[in-house]
């Protein structure tokens, strides 16, 4: 009998796991799905359908928290928990809750037509040309460094995260002859500040598309003082770290002869990269003002018919639907950490407007409202505190950006702007938790307080750059 019934279990343990992995490997077509209805309602703006999408956005809330990570789910719950308390204080009824949970789906659009643009710049084989820099003849660690961080800077600025590891496994088997404490310690400052630099400017970058949106300022208007900041950072890390290592002789792995790079070649596919985002940012710009669009919103239209039309240019149109419907899928398969942080941020944030609360957290912000360098600061460690106990950059600025708008009649809110967008892309390099720092120590294998550790000096000088812009500015 007992035999029975455990062989009973585990026909019904093995049929869960099957039912959770189908699941699992089919949320495209719900994320899609419920994403697609969203975007159509921005234009025809039914409220039903506005409903519908916010009852939907339930099960894909459940969902997603069963295949997210622990520390999305702590932080999903808390917003969650926070937020029902709030929306109860506030008085509203029950019935309304679908209405507050959709203010972030333009973020989940954006996230999901992504991978399309990574996936066109990998057809063209872009990233492998560039990245032959890394594996030309090098005599010294600060030569390497140079060149591995202006190839990380350019493939981030298209292709984001999908960069790093890529990036990361080039240096790896370039230097497996070498003491792993210099390549650890090489590789997690090279690629996570040039990453975390060349994110800055992005228009693909969704710190800087919220940013955007939540200040009201156009992007072109802060296009040349990120570029500015980030060119700055880029040049004094290069310069230092060039002096830094190049003590240190380079053995390159393997017995195969040296590779020559052709300059021209390579000057050509970035000429042709930066071309392509010229051509898109226009259109972008061109895009939102026709439809009088958000510039997330914006961006998101654009990415995909703009990535088809640019694979059919290069004539690369069966490896770009390739490698993109495989990376699409995959990528949207996983979206469940930022669907449980965005949904619930949503309802947070909805539910704190409703309430006097927000005046509350206002006012440390307020009482230093003449003091704009104090201010300015106050934002950039924010980030700092909040991302060494987990939180993610997103989920700070989805707070700050509810509670600093008072502050854009008594500063330029181009400068709250920058640090809004500087003081999130610096601790890229510090998050112990975040998903860069993270990546970089599984790829590489060490401690990850280690590689938050070794860039933090990187990160409160990223920050500073950045005040410092933002308060001339002001």
């Amino acid at each position: 009998m007992k035999e029975f019934a455990n062989g009973k279990r585990r026909i019904i343990e093995r049929r869960l796991s099957r039912m959770c992995k189908w699941i699992n490997q089919n949320l495209y077509w719900m994320y899609t799905g419920i994403l697609f209805l969203f975007i159509i309602n921005t234009f025809i703006e039914n409220l039903v359908i506005t409903y519908i999408v916010g009852v939907l956005a339930v099960p894909m809330l459940i969902v997603s928290f069963l295949g997210a990570t622990g520390l999305f789910r702590i932080i999903g719950t808390i917003f969650m928990l926070v937020g029902l308390g709030l929306y109860i204080f506030s008085g509203l009824p029950i019935y309304h809750i679908p209405l507050y949970t959709t203010s972030t789906m333009p973020l989940l659009a954006f996230l999901t037509v992504l991978p399309w643009m990574n996936s066109v710049v990998r057809s063209g084989r872009f990233d492998r040309r560039i990245n032959e820099i890394m594996k030309a003849n090098v005599s010294d660690l600060g030569k390497l460094y140079v060149r591995s961080s202006f190839t990380t800077y350019i493939l981030c600025t298209f292709i984001n995260l999908s960069a790093l590891p890529f990036t990361q496994d080039v240096l790896k088997k370039n230097m497996a002859n070498m003491k792993k404490r210099v390549t650890d310690s090489f590789i997690s400052k090279t690629t996570l500040r040039a990453f975390a630099v060349a994110l800055a400017w992005s228009p693909m970058e969704i710190i800087v598309a919220i940013t955007v949106d939540a200040t009201g300022i156009s992007y072109l208007t802060y296009l040349p003082w990120l570029f500015l900041c980030s060119l700055i950072i880029i040049t004094l890390d290069s310069l230092w770290s060039k002096q830094r290592y190049q003590t240190i002789p380079y053995e390159s792995a393997g017995h195969r002869p040296i590779r020559k790079i052709d300059p021209k070649k390579i000057v050509i596919q970035i000429f042709k990269l930066l071309l392509a985002l010229t051509v898109f940012l226009i259109i972008v710009v061109t895009v939102g003002n026709y439809f009088k669009l958000n510039f997330i919103l914006s961006v998101t239209l654009v990415i995909l018919p703009f990535s088809f039309g640019w694979a059919l240019l290069m004539k690369r149109w069966h490896t770009f639907c390739a490698i993109g419907w495989k990376t699409w899928k995959v990528r949207t398969n996983n979206l469940q950490n930022f669907v449980v942080l965005f949904l619930s941020l949503a309802f947070f944030s909805s539910s704190l407007n409703e309430t006097p609360f927000l005046h509350i957290i206002q006012q440390p912000f307020l009482g230093a409202s003449d003091q704009p360098l104090i201010i300015l600061i106050l934002i950039q460690m924010t980030y700092l505190v909040m991302s060494m106990i987990g939180v993610h950059p997103i989920a700070t600025i989805g707070v700050l950006i509810e509670v600093l708008p008072p502050l854009y009649e008594i500063m330029n809110p181009v400068s709250i702007g920058i640090v809004l967008i500087t003081g999130a892309l610096a601790t890229a390099t510090v998050g112990t938790y975040g998903v860069t720092v993270t990546m970089t120590s599984m790829n590489t294998k060490q401690n990850p307080y280690r590689i938050t550790l070794r860039n933090m000096p990187f990160a409160l000088f990223y920050g500073a750059i950045g005040v410092l812009i933002a308060f001339f500015l002001n």
